[in-house]
C-alpha cells in the first residue's frame, strides 16, 4: 500500500479532477486508480456541488453522446432530451445519475465513465520523454 499522500500536488503532478457521486463504484475505482499511483486528486461530488452551465457545456461538446449513462437506471428519461440540449442539461442538473459517472478531466482532455486504458495514455504522455 503507498504512503499517505498530501492534499498539495506538485509540479510534476497531473492536475486530475474526478467529478462523481460518492456511492458511485466507478467513481471509487477512478480515484483509486490515481491514488494507487501516487497521484492527488481533485474530487468533487456532483450531489453536493452540481456542475456549472458551462462546464456540462465543455464535457456535452467533448464527449457528446458518451456522456450519457444508457444502461443506466435514469437512461429511459434522457432519450425524451436528446433532440432539445437545453431540456437535456436541465435533466442533468436535476438527475446527476443521466451522467456516465465519473467524469474525469485531466487538462483539456475528459473522459466519461470507467475508462482505465485512457487514464494510462494520460499518464504515460506525462512520463514520457521531455520534448
Amino acid at each position: 500500500m503507498p504512503a499517505p499522500l498530501g492534499k498539495t500536488p506538485t509540479k510534476k503532478m497531473p492536475k486530475i479532477d474526478v467529478l462523481g457521486i460518492e456511492d458511485s463504484a466507478s467513481t471509487r475505482s477512478a480515484v483509486r486508480f490515481f491514488r494507487e499511483r501516487r497521484i492527488v486528486v481533485s474530487y468533487v461530488d456532483l450531489r453536493k456541488k452540481p456542475l456549472n452551465p458551462a462546464e456540462l457545456r465543455h464535457f456535452l461538446d467533448r464527449l457528446g453522446p458518451a456522456l450519457l449513462d444508457t444502461g443506466g437506471v435514469a437512461a429511459t428519461d434522457a432519450a425524451d432530451f436528446a433532440t432539445d440540449r437545453g431540456k437535456l442539461m436541465a435533466a442533468i442538473h436535476a438527475d446527476v445519475r443521466l451522467l456516465r459517472l465519473p467524469l474525469i478531466r485531466f487538462g483539456d482532455d475528459v473522459t466519461a465513465g470507467q475508462d482505465e486504458a485512457t487514464w494510462r495514455s494520460w499518464l504515460a504522455r506525462r512520463n514520457g520523454p521531455a520534448g
